[in-house]
């Protein structure tokens, strides 16, 4: 589940126009994908994500903002594997 959790959320950043969204927007477009997640499931994937060079996070009072990296593209469109993100299916 995490696997599948986690390239939600590249899928979200990689559709927004600047790579970035807020961590109630991911929520909102992960709910979308069938991946429900509470805020501290996103808090907790998008750590992770960041930690492995996917995205970088900036940190405000009451939200968090992700940004998709390089890599983290890679990543969603299946150029590059990371071990503990599912491997995306492929493009019709």
């Amino acid at each position: 589940m995490n696997e599948h959790q986690r390239l939600s959320i590249l899928h979200c950043l990689a559709a927004m126009e600047n790579y970035s969204a807020n961590n109630s927007i991911i929520q909102s477009v992960c709910a979308t994908y069938g991946n429900s997640m509470t805020g501290d499931k996103i808090a907790t994937q998008l750590a992770w994500l960041k930690e492995q060079g996917a995205v970088t996070l900036e940190q405000h009072q009451s939200y968090t903002v992700a940004c998709l990296t390089k890599r983290g593209l890679d990543v969603e469109i299946g150029l590059a594997t990371m071990p503990g993100v599912k491997r995306p299916g492929p493009r019709v």
